[in-house]
Formats: structure tokens, C-alpha cells, sequence
């Protein structure tokens, strides 16, 4: 075999990435009721949420698998600038349907470069830059985000074939590297906006985001032809 086969859900060859999950608990939201723990990252100290339907996947089909990158702004704000917060709803109401786990990776802010020097991105977007030139004009990586500790949670759950909600073919390639084996890509993709369309734009024609963007964007009030740097 070589290192890219896999047994147990791990890639041969690779050390495991080492994590720690904390005890499970109830977690009942306005999107259903669900089950959640946390987990730890004893490489970087970052803390990670697992939600999980209490459920099986329905029709015995791979569990769905959202990997959602923290976003302040869009989560818990409900910013306009990008479609964060409305594709961790969309993630959560079908996990809620049809069973399976949303991980919410902290630490991931900005596609990794973090709070700050987002809303210095977010200053560049505003004078013209699209996402990608934005994160370059900082000196920083257009995705700087990992997804080991992803994908040995992911393991540890034994979560060893998903169906990845995810518009992001990057996210499966990485988690193939690591020993976790994507059987569908589930699109998450949301109406866009007046704020976003250029972003997302960004993000199909430079990020090969499978996008359709063929609709008219959602009304929304306030200044348009925003970016975010997120995925």
C-alpha cells in the first residue's frame, strides 16, 4: 500500500493529529435538536464544536458533513458581506433532516488569517481588490486554513465516508489527503446578495468554488459590492 491508502479511516503512513474530545451534550436549537461536543486541538490550543443529529442518515446513505470555518461577522452578526452565516443555517437544517455533523472550526476566521486582518482585507475590498488580491496586497495566504484536526475528529467519530456540504473542492481534496473519503459533494450554495455577488464571483472564477450564480441577487438594503474572505 502506499501512503494515500487508507485503513481505519487514516492515511498510511500519517501520524494521527492529535485531538481531544470533551463530554457529549444535549444542544437543543431553533434549527432542531441535536447532540454536541467540543474538541481540542493539542497541536495549535484551538477548540472546535461538533453538532450532530442524535439520528442516523436517512436510507442508510453516508452521513452529511459541514466543515464551517468561524465566521464572527456572518454567524453571529448576520453580515451581508458574505454568505456565512445563511450556509451554517442552510447546513444545520439539513443535518437536522437527514442526519449527520456539522464541525465548527475555530480559529479559521477570514479563511485563517484572522479578525484583524480581515477588516484589513475588508478596507482593501472596499478600494477596489477582490478577495484574493486583497489577502496578497497583506503579504498573507489566500486560504491559509488546515483541516487535519478536521479530518482526525472526523475520524475519532468515525466519520470514515461523508457527503460533504460544501461548494469548496479544496476541502474534499484535503480530506482525502488525510484518509477521509468525500462519496458527494452536496452543494450548499445560497442566493446571493447586492453585497456578495462580486465575492462570490471571486470565489467561482479564481477559487474554482462550484457556484452557479446564475439568479438575480436577494434584495437587500445598504451599500453593495462588498467581499468577504471566507469558503
Amino acid at each position: 500500500m502506499t501512503t494515500t491508502e487508507t485503513r481505519d479511516g487514516m492515511a498510511l503512513g500519517r501520524k494521527p493529529h492529535p485531538v481531544s474530545g470533551g463530554p457529549i451534550v444535549q444542544l437543543p436549537t431553533a434549527f432542531g435538536h441535536f447532540v454536541a461536543q467540543a474538541w481540542t486541538d493539542l497541536a495549535t490550543g484551538a477548540e472546535h464544536l461538533a453538532v450532530s443529529s442524535p439520528l442516523p442518515p436517512v436510507d442508510g446513505q453516508a452521513p452529511l458533513v459541514r466543515l464551517h470555518s468561524e465566521c464572527l461577522t456572518g454567524d453571529v452578526f448576520g453580515s451581508y458581506r458574505c454568505d456565512c452565516g445563511e450556509q451554517l443555517a442552510y447546513a444545520l437544517e439539513m443535518i437536522n433532516e437527514f442526519g449527520g455533523t456539522l464541525l465548527y472550526l475555530r480559529g479559521q476566521e477570514g479563511r485563517g488569517i484572522g479578525l484583524a486582518n480581515k477588516m484589513k482585507a475588508y478596507a482593501l475590498q472596499e478600494a477596489g481588490f477582490d478577495t484574493v488580491e486583497a489577502n496578497e496586497q497583506l503579504g498573507l495566504p489566500v486560504d491559509a486554513r488546515c483541516y487535519k484536526a478536521a479530518a482526525q475528529i472526523l475520524a475519532e467519530l468515525g466519520l470514515h465516508e461523508i457527503r460533504l456540504l460544501s461548494n469548496n473542492p479544496d476541502k474534499q481534496d484535503r480530506l482525502a489527503q488525510a484518509g477521509v473519503k468525500v462519496v458527494e459533494m452536496v452543494p450548499t450554495e445560497v442566493p446571493s446578495r447586492e453585497q456578495n455577488l462580486r465575492y462570490l464571483q471571486t470565489k467561482k472564477e479564481r477559487m474554482d468554488h462550484l457556484l452557479v450564480l446564475d439568479g438575480e441577487p436577494a434584495a437587500s438594503a445598504g451599500q453593495g459590492g462588498f467581499e468577504h474572505e471566507q469558503g
